[in-house]
This record gives C-alpha cells, sequence and structure tokens, in this order.
C-alpha cells in the first residue's frame, strides 16, 4: 500500500488546515503521527475503517479525523490551531485488525511527511 500527503501548510494560530491521505488500496486502520522540531514522533489520531475514531489528548476537540472508504482517503480536520501543533505530519496505515490504533509499531505502511507551520 503506498500512502499519499497532502495539504500541509502556514497557518496563523487559532487558523484551520485539512490534511488528506489517499491510500492506494484497502486499509483497516489509517493513522496521524507528528514530530516537530527536537521533539520524538507522537500519536495525533486514527481511524478505523469501520469508523472508530481515537485521538491524542493534546488534539481531541480540535482535530477531526474522517475517513472516505470508497476512496482510501483519510482526512485531518485541524482547527484553532496552536504553535505547538507544528510539525512533520505523516500518515500512516495498516490492513490487519490491530486493538490499539495509537502506536506507530502496529502501523506497516507509511506516506511521506507534509509540513504544519502554525506562526503564532
Amino acid at each position: 500500500v503506498q500512502l499519499q500527503a497532502s495539504g500541509g501548510g502556514l497557518v496563523q494560530a487559532g487558523g484551520s488546515l485539512r490534511l488528506s491521505c489517499a491510500a492506494s488500496g484497502r486499509t483497516y486502520v489509517m493513522g496521524w503521527f507528528r514530530q516537530g522540531p527536537g521533539k520524538e514522533r507522537e500519536f495525533v489520531a486514527a481511524i478505523t475503517s469501520g469508523g472508530s475514531a481515537d485521538y491524542a489528548d493534546s488534539v481531541e476537540g480540535r482535530f477531526t479525523i474522517a475517513r472516505d472508504n470508497a476512496k482510501n482517503t483519510v482526512y485531518l480536520q485541524m482547527d484553532s490551531l496552536k504553535p505547538e501543533d507544528t510539525a512533520v505530519y505523516c500518515c500512516a496505515a495498516r490492513i490487519s485488525y490491530a486493538s490499539a490504533i495509537s502506536l506507530s509499531d502496529n502501523y506497516k505502511y507509511w506516506g511521506q511527511g507534509t509540513l504544519v507551520t502554525v506562526s503564532s
């Protein structure tokens, strides 16, 4: 499975961006991870093909993940962005069941990153 992410850019604090990630085939779960400057990679959000979603505490209530199974595409709507959201965002996918969808080790397929910069 190949993943193609898009939608990053520069936005002011309080603004919004929407990321997209298209998969070349069917997936069970698709997620987003991010790595900020000088930080380790961290989980952002994930969603299964059945629509069950999970969010990191830091983005709960501000970010919304959704997917279009017909298009094998996942979206991450990011609202009320903060400077600390600045990071390279990567999408990831898994084609079989996994219970812990927030763990990066459970994802086999990774897309290229897209940079999100939030200015203060």
